[in-house]
């Protein structure tokens, strides 16, 4: 991998757990989850209309993928809302490739090589390393939503596949995005009212917003440079990246067991990536 794609792949991970973290640590991640959809719709509009074309064949896959990305942040805003960044992030990011490994096994998306198994049972280590065990863990129901999360990145990650066939990939996420933007954000205002959603206006939720997008964005651009395979291994490096920022900015009490299981977590996903 040159220095480039390195770079880039890098930053997408940053930007990544960046946005995660803005998300963790607003005053209310349900409307600022609503917030950062809509700032992503707007802010990316543009680009997305001189990036390519998504053809008619897409467009199944798009409404698909609208549903499982509603249950995604949904489920996103809620873990947030009661469990901390350091648990639900690495979860949900470690489980994801897992469960597409086991889709691979049930003869959906491929077969699995035995590094790929190997890599699985470095995840579901580091999820039990990062989850914690007895009275010391987080709460069966934080887990659950950070586990609902990773299997709505999974599924949606399926359909994915098939749709960017069909269609240039930043167009096609925007579209992808109109569905839960329009959907969450009017729920929520009518929830918690558009004062409560316009409090979410921080610096914070605007990189949120750019970098919802913004991220992807920047793993493509590596992708030209990089084999996928290397690129999606060091993008993994987000889960380290977002354990470290609970830790500095949230202050969530972050032990050497959480960060050695993260570690673990990304060798994991790494080794699934790889083959």
């Amino acid at each position: 991998m040159s220095a480039g794609a390195l770079a880039l792949t890098l930053a997408s991970a940053f930007v990544h757990a960046g946005w995660n973290l803005a998300l963790a640590r607003a005053r209310d991640a349900e409307a600022a989850t609503a917030v950062v959809l809509v700032l992503a719709l707007l802010v990316w509009a543009v680009p997305a209309a001189l990036l390519g074309g998504v053809s008619a064949a897409a467009l199944p896959w798009v409404a698909a993928s609208s549903v499982l990305e509603l249950a995604y942040f949904a489920l996103l805003a809620a873990a947030y809302r009661r469990a901390e960044l350091s648990v639900v992030y690495p979860v949900a990011r470690g489980l994801a490739p897992v469960l597409l490994v086991v889709a691979a096994l049930a003869g959906v998306g491929g077969a699995v090589g035995a590094g790929q198994v190997v890599g699985v049972l470095c995840v579901v280590a580091g999820i039990v390393a990062v989850r914690g065990v007895g009275g010391t863990g987080a709460s069966g129901r934080d887990l659950a939503l950070a586990a609902g999360v990773g299997a709505c990145i999974a599924a949606y990650t399926l359909v994915d596949r098939e749709g960017v066939r069909h269609a240039a990939p930043v167009p096609y996420l925007w579209l992808v995005l109109v569905g839960p933007g329009v959907v969450y954000a009017g729920v929520m205002a009518r929830v918690k009212g558009r004062a409560a959603l316009l409090c979410e206006l921080t610096p914070g939720v605007w990189f949120a917003g750019v970098g919802l997008i913004g991220a992807f964005a920047l793993a493509l651009a590596a992708l030209r440079l990089a084999p996928a395979a290397a690129v999606g291994a060091v993008r993994e490096t987000s889960v380290v990246i977002a354990v470290l920022l609970a830790r500095v900015v949230l202050a969530e009490a972050v032990g050497v067991r959480r960060v050695c299981g993260a570690v673990v977590v990304v060798v994991g996903v790494a080794l699934v990536a790889v083959g």
